[in-house]
């Protein structure tokens, strides 16, 4: 891991986002695993992915 907040590849990969099981994308700058597929972004605090739909944000 290159920066604390900044999830590891190898958990990227194993990530799926919980609402549609679709791969997600890593948003360096809001810290968010994005699924475009459920328009939603989850956030990344300390390095921790928060996977829960109550706490992600939708997409425009």
């Amino acid at each position: 891991m290159t920066d604390q907040n900044t999830p590891e590849r190898r958990m990227l990969e194993a990530l799926v986002c919980p609402m549609s099981q679709a791969q997600l994308t890593w948003d360096a700058e809001r810290q968010e695993l994005v699924s475009k597929a459920a328009r939603l972004a989850f956030p990344v605090r300390d390095g921790i992915p928060i996977m829960l739909v109550s706490e992600a944000r939708a997409l425009d």
